[in-house]
């Protein structure tokens, strides 16, 4: 079986980490397959959101696989920052593919460690079953977060969580995480893909230029002065009423025919 499975189901792209004997770490080939899973589901027109978790109970991904990547980083002398900055971890998703428009959710299906937490973070929303972990033991093993996390943390959960969990590398609870907005849900494992397929269809159901607008937006005004994320907003936004499924959208309202906002 492929270390990354990839499968189309109508306007959603499911993509598994599929190596559940190595608890879902990614190694180069895997890296490589989760690149051509991200490009796939970047330019596929007929494609509007992702799906992404990992094969198996026991953990949605493991971080990077330290047997196939330390050697090379500690081989890699000054310059290897400068060359990791096209492409970040887990196929270029936290950094370089980063800025695609379509949606990801991340369906948090067992521990999420290390570079895994980066993945995580790296997709839009996040659902986790309310067993498992998160992981920072990175820090223990001398090494702080390169590929996004600490920005993601900082920018998701605050400058004190991200202190905090970068610091002490201890692991957290699921319920701790959605204390923190590490996730925005927790349930019990068995509705777990259930819950993120109806997060997904409710997302599918809005336009599309609304909805990736509305991603980019909020994308690009993170971190920003107040009177630039206020003129950002107004640019985007504006910028969509151009879009033919609003009049439609709008006559259906008028007309009592849509049912939205009615109770």
């Amino acid at each position: 079986m492929p270390k990354v499975l990839y499968e189309k189901r109508d306007q959603i792209a499911y993509i598994t980490l599929n190596r559940p004997d190595k608890r879902n770490a990614i190694d180069t080939e895997t890296d490589e397959l989760l690149f051509e899973a991200w490009t796939e589901f970047r330019e596929d027109p007929d494609v509007r959101l992702a799906i992404l978790t990992g094969t198996g109970d026991k953990a949605f991904c493991a971080g990077a696989d330290l047997a196939d990547h330390v050697d090379g980083w500690l081989e890699g002398g000054p310059g290897l920052g400068r060359g990791a900055l096209e492409r970040g971890f887990a196929g270029g998703i936290t950094r370089g593919l980063h800025r695609t428009n379509k949606p990801i959710i991340a369906a948090l299906n067992g521990w999420v460690i290390g570079g895994g937490v980066e993945l995580a973070l790296a997709c839009d929303i996040r659902v986790a079953a309310d067993d498992i972990q998160f992981g920072f033991y990175h820090m223990q093993r001398g090494m702080h977060f390169g590929d996004g996390g600490i920005v993601r943390l900082v920018n998701t959960c605050g400058v004190g969580i991200a202190m905090e969990l970068e610091l002490m590398g201890e692991p957290i609870t699921a319920q701790r995480a959605k204390e923190i907005h590490l996730v925005n849900r927790i349930v019990p494992r068995a509705d777990l893909m259930a819950e993120v397929e109806d997060i997904a269809a409710k997302i599918l159901r809005n336009p599309r230029v609304a909805v990736e607008s509305a991603k980019e937006t909020i994308l690009e005004v993170v971190g920003r002065p107040l009177d630039d994320q206020l003129r950002l907003e107004c640019l985007y936004s504006y910028s969509t009423m151009g879009n033919p499924e609003i009049v439609e959208r709008k006559d259906a309202f008028l007309e009592r025919r849509d049912g939205v906002g009615r109770g």
